[in-house]
């Protein structure tokens, strides 16, 4: 990206910009790290959601627009035929089928013995990746202000409320969804490489350990999302729904080709791009030391006279982003920081499901 685009990560939290993305030794989830596991922390789920916000996102339906491969009964199309729900096709009677799934109107027709096969229903697994990358630790909101459970600071002393917080409270809504539902969930945290992963799984406690999980803090490292996606579509051995959440400070191309790779293996995607009011308006007015918090080194500039060229660049790269998932025919959606999470997850949703429905899989 352009020097411009970088300078999101200003001077404003230059100081938090350091910090280590290791997790506090404490009694959270297991959860698997590089080669081995760790204990990550239990987290409050109420610092990144509301209760009303819960309570209204319960009501939502996470729905797969791709047929899915599971291992339970759920409410997801399965690429495998039975004897259940919604008529799929016919095929010709051998012996020893079961006649009582007999088509008599076909036979009328025809004088040939045809039974009736339906699509199966399965479960659904959400892969949500969440960007802990350098990037994501810049914020201009109050944590006051933003926190559900209304503390003045982060647990980590932050007064500010910051990318990477936003998007755990997005992966901890598209969770609480989904293990609403009864479907699987898994957690991949990321950056230049994949740092945490949690297993997928259903079972009671997922959702608060998938919080757990994400009670890290950025590291100050570039974002390398081919190699993340390589090492979590290694992982993965039937279809998925995979929820990316990250602010996309990637080459587009890069971002092209990750998506390519997750089309081919035939998974469904969600892409939440964060960012944040500051980033997008630049409303900086004095000259001040800029620091990358990805490593890039520190520029002294003057935003009034950089703000116009800034605010083209970044809005070029937003419209790239958004093209280049709609046109894999995935779902997009931008999400600012200064928003509250309910109203426009629940229209994202309502949207989704609303074109599912209309399609030959809804």
């Amino acid at each position: 990206m352009a020097e411009a685009e970088r300078s999101q990560a200003a001077g404003a939290n230059r100081g938090e910009a350091e910090r280590s993305g290791k997790a506090a030794a404490a009694t959270g989830a297991p959860v698997m790290r590089g080669h081995g596991l760790a204990r990550l922390p239990e987290a409050d789920a109420q610092l990144y959601l509301h209760p009303q916000t819960l309570s209204r996102l319960g009501t939502l339906e996470l729905r797969a627009k791709m047929i899915v491969e599971g291992v339970m009964t759920g409410a997801h199309k399965s690429p495998f035929q039975g004897f259940s729900v919604e008529f799929a096709q016919h095929r010709p009677y051998v012996h020893g089928d079961d006649i009582r799934h007999l088509d008599w109107k076909v036979y009328g027709r025809s004088d040939k013995l045809h039974l009736k096969q339906y699509q199966q229903e399965t479960n659904l697994d959400l892969i949500v990746m969440v960007d802990s990358s350098g990037s994501m630790g810049f914020g201009s909101r109050s944590f006051a202000e933003a926190s559900g459970a209304g503390r003045k600071t982060s647990p980590d002393g932050r007064a500010y409320w910051s990318k990477f917080d936003h998007a755990t409270a997005i992966g901890a809504a598209l969770s609480y969804m989904s293990l609403h539902q009864g479907d699987r969930v898994g957690l991949v945290v990321f950056a230049d490489e994949v740092r945490a992963m949690l297993k997928r799984s259903s079972a009671q406690g997922t959702w608060r350990q998938v919080v757990g999980a994400l009670s890290v803090q950025p590291v100050q490292s570039p974002t390398n999302l081919g190699r993340v996606v390589d090492q979590t579509l290694s992982k993965l051995n039937n279809r998925c729904l995979i929820a990316l959440v990250s602010d996309l400070y990637v080459d587009a191309e890069e971002f092209r080709s990750a998506l390519a790779r997750i089309r081919h293996r035939r998974h469904d995607v969600l892409v939440f791009q964060t960012i944040d009011n500051r980033e997008r308006d630049f409303d900086l007015s004095e000259v001040a030391p800029f620091e990358g918090l990805e490593g890039e080194p520190r520029l002294r500039v003057d935003p009034r006279a950089i703000r116009a060229a800034y605010r083209e660049v970044f809005a070029e790269h937003l419209d790239k982003i958004e093209k280049i998932t709609r046109g894999f025919g995935f779902d997009y959606q931008l999400v600012n920081t200064h928003d509250w999470l309910g109203p426009p997850m629940a229209a994202f949703m309502a949207r989704r499901n609303s074109v599912i429905k209309r399609s030959k899989f809804g």
